[in-house]
């Protein structure tokens, strides 16, 4: 039986790196296995903020990827700016952190390049499709944002075949992410944002949401929405554990995986654990915070001017394959999201490699988060707000004191939904 095509547009594809290339290749990597063929359609000469050669193994052998050229303006805006190019990684200064510099490119950004900067791919994609569409016999096609700029290119081209079946992936909100108000937008500006989101729902035949939430949410914003989280891949967390030639085998662990930003920053968590290594000896001896990935350089400055300075084992930023061995060396594994409500629908991807190594997990964001609902269904750990001290020291007490009695067990209970594979049959079964 031959294959049906799919053409999966999206502007993360390896050797893109970090959380937002991961969602698309793992589907692509399963979708054979359910009668896809999937199509690759990507930038020629992408503006990266982070690379992973390693995700290369993952892409199947015999894709079809086609690719053309992209102009996007960060180059010339990491040049008036260095902060830019943190900007383009999705991070930003807020509030007193903010310099002039900071500020003009934040209102440039969220009023001149509208949704995003990659907007000028939009017209020239859309015209290079039109053509490959007709000669392909593609009838289902997915655009994944953000960049949100994508989803203008699935808006044109269901406008020029509305028997084209379009898919659009939401691995973040649009006009509901929490930085979204930090974009210093005029009025007609966020009119515009929004119509362009209005329009994407309500043309789009699928809307795939990550979370239950933003399903939900989508859905009263007038989209046929269904959700599918992100998950984990077997093949990836299947590995051999670290065992004792490990440095921190003596060491009771707590670390982040990923980027940390001020909008994210557990100020609370940071007291509490400065509390625990001045009141607690045996705590102090044993306790290691390790950071994998990127952490804003003003988080980092605030850890280290308190008693955990000596406490820090800062990684930077590592490949995937790396990244799941430092999940694998820790006891607690830290995920953070915004404080706002508004974010309760926010499952960040890492989530799910942290169940998939049966360690627990600690975890802040807005009261009902939907990562509350997945620890407490798979007794992996617990949810709190950013105001929580007490119970977050307790917490991180109990479980110090089971590590040290060699009584602090993995879990990887009731995770199989979660798994690549087992999402990419859910996909299937709605293309």
């Amino acid at each position: 039986m031959e294959q049906k095509k799919i053409l999966i547009i999206t502007y993360y594809w390896p050797p893109a790196g970090g959380p937002g290339v991961q969602r698309w290749l793992k589907f692509a990597k399963y979708l054979p296995e359910f009668g896809w063929k999937p199509v690759i359609y990507t930038p020629e000469n992408p503006s990266y903020p982070l690379l992973d050669e390693t995700l290369m193994k993952d892409v199947p052998e015999d894709i079809e990827i086609v690719r053309t050229k992209i102009w996007e303006p960060y180059q010339l805006a990491e040049k008036l700016n260095k902060s830019n190019k943190k900007f383009k990684a999705g991070q930003f200064d807020v509030g007193k952190n903010q310099s002039w510099k900071s500020k003009l490119s934040i209102w440039v950004r969220g009023n001149f390049f509208i949704p995003d900067a990659r907007v000028f791919w939009v017209k020239p994609s859309i015209q290079f499709l039109e053509k490959y569409i007709q000669e392909n016999n593609i009838d289902t096609i997915v655009t994944s944002g953000p960049p949100h700029s994508l989803h203008l290119i699935g808006l044109g081209l269901k406008d020029k075949f509305p028997n084209l079946k379009w898919i659009a992936d939401f691995r973040d909100p649009w006009t509901e992410i929490s930085y979204y108000k930090h974009l210093k937008l005029t009025k007609s500006s966020d009119k515009k944002h929004r119509q362009l989101e209005s329009a994407v729902f309500k043309n789009a035949d699928i809307t795939l949401a990550t979370s239950y939430t933003d399903a939900e949410n989508f859905r009263k914003a007038g989209a046929n929405s269904v959700c599918i989280t992100n998950g984990f891949d077997e093949s990836d967390s299947d590995k051999p554990k670290i065992q004792t030639e490990n440095i921190l085998k003596d060491k009771f662990t707590l670390s982040y995986i990923g980027v940390l930003e001020q909008l994210r920053n557990p100020e609370n968590l940071w007291k509490v654990l400065d509390e625990l290594v001045k009141e607690n000896i045996d705590f102090a001896k044993y306790f290691s915070l390790k950071f994998v990935g990127r952490i804003d350089d003003k988080i980092l400055n605030f850890i280290e001017s308190s008693s955990l300075k000596n406490h820090i084992l800062n990684l930077g930023y590592l490949a995937h394959g790396k990244a799941v061995e430092e999940m694998q060396t820790s006891e607690i594994l830290l995920i953070t999201n915004f404080p706002n409500e508004s974010s309760k629908g926010i499952i960040p991807g890492k989530i799910f490699e942290y169940l998939a190594s049966g360690k627990q997990i600690l975890s802040f964001g807005p009261d009902q988060a939907d990562v509350s609902k997945i620890l407490n269904e798979t007794q992996s750990g617990k949810h709190f707000s950013y105001s929580d001290s007490e119970t977050v020291k307790k917490f991180i007490l109990e479980k110090f004191d089971l590590w040290k009695n060699g009584q602090l067990s993995e879990n990887t209970q009731h995770i199989e939904q979660f798994s690549r594979k087992n999402l990419t049959k859910q996909l299937s079964e709605i293309l």
